[in-house]
């Protein structure tokens, strides 16, 4: 369904009480008793299990699957695919400027992106009461899977035109593609770009912030919103890039304290996370869940801008009884 976005961002900011908006889509095979591999290779089930989970959860928002491997895939990169983890990229297709040079950018729809699409399209029909928002991969962390990410922090210095040749290449498919899912009926995207969270400032002024900014610049209007998600270590070191990137809203992992993003950001985006959805939501306990979102929330719930979500996706095989304390825990803190 369409919706003006900028409004819905202004409107969650003015709202004293704000919903929870978790990465929460993985976990969705337990209710369907299906495995990782069923889920991500059927449109249909994809769709139904962001249906039950927008059921199940009163969130902010429906997001889709934070699968990192799907553009790789389409670029040539081998997946690893097992019943209940998150799919991962093995191995390079690019490992000099040669191959960066013959790396051809894929039609999007090829391999599972044309799935991925599907999914949304079929759940933006059944999820009506809050936005819908599709899961794509950032320019710097997709160049980083098809240089391997090992490699890819030292290719910065010693090969930096073969890694701004990538880039060239990912940004452009990944515009393509936050276009489809904009066609599909997806509200907005979020996008994941853990691994500049790994680069100096100075490199990820020169890596990242210009290729997302290019990418948010191209798709973003104000009937769909690029949410830019960040988990990496150096975040704090480089919010000034961050922030100049022009996206809607900022989300992310619990590397960083929550509470030191926040006095730099504008005041008409948002800023999201960041409970622990590993030692947290998947590992933790009801008890230590609340406790956890409870202390992001105290430290920041001053913000009006200020929505509380998990650090990143939720795992596949958390603990329903985890997930669903994340939002006692949210619903308790307005209430008290």
């Amino acid at each position: 369904m369409k919706r003006n976005m900028k409004q819905w961002v202004a409107e969650t900011i003015a709202n004293p009480v704000k919903k929870g908006v978790p990465v929460l889509s993985f976990p969705a095979v337990q209710l369907m008793d299906i495995t990782v591999r069923d889920l991500i290779s059927s449109s249909d089930l994809q769709a139904k299990g962001m249906k039950m989970v927008a059921d199940k959860v009163d969130s902010g928002a429906s997001v889709s699957l934070m699968d990192l491997s799907v553009e790789a895939e389409c670029f040539g990169s081998t997946i690893r695919v097992t019943d209940d983890e998150v799919p991962t990229v093995i191995g390079a297709v690019v490992s000099d400027e040669d191959a960066a040079d013959a790396l051809v950018v894929p039609e999007v729809g090829v391999c599972r992106t044309g799935l991925y699409i599907e999914a949304i399209a079929k759940a933006s029909e059944m999820i009506t009461d809050r936005p819908v928002l599709a899961g794509v991969i950032g320019p710097f962390s997709l160049a980083g899977r098809l240089m391997d990410v090992g490699e890819a922090m030292a290719y910065c210095y010693e090969e930096p035109d073969m890694v701004h040749t990538v880039l060239e290449k990912t940004t452009k498919f990944l515009i393509a593609y936050c276009e489809a899912y904009k066609a599909a009926g997806a509200n907005g995207v979020v996008m994941a770009e853990p691994l500049a969270g790994m680069l100096s400032p100075g490199l990820a002024e020169e890596f990242s912030h210009p290729y997302v900014k290019q990418i948010v610049n191209a798709v973003q209007t104000e009937e769909f919103a690029v949410i830019y998600h960040n988990c990496g270590d150096n975040v704090k070191l480089m919010t000034k890039g961050i922030y100049g990137i022009g996206a809607m809203g900022y989300h992310f992992g619990n590397a960083c304290r929550l509470a030191d993003m926040i006095p730099d950001a504008p005041a008409d985006v948002l800023v999201m996370g960041n409970v622990d959805p590993a030692a947290q939501i998947n590992q933790g306990t009801p008890e230590s869940v609340i406790a956890a979102t409870l202390k992001v929330m105290e430290e920041c719930c001053y913000a009006p801008n200020f929505v509380i979500s998990s650090g990143c996706d939720i795992p596949p095989m958390s603990p329903w009884a985890n997930i669903e304390a994340f939002f006692t825990a949210v619903e308790s803190y307005y209430n008290k």
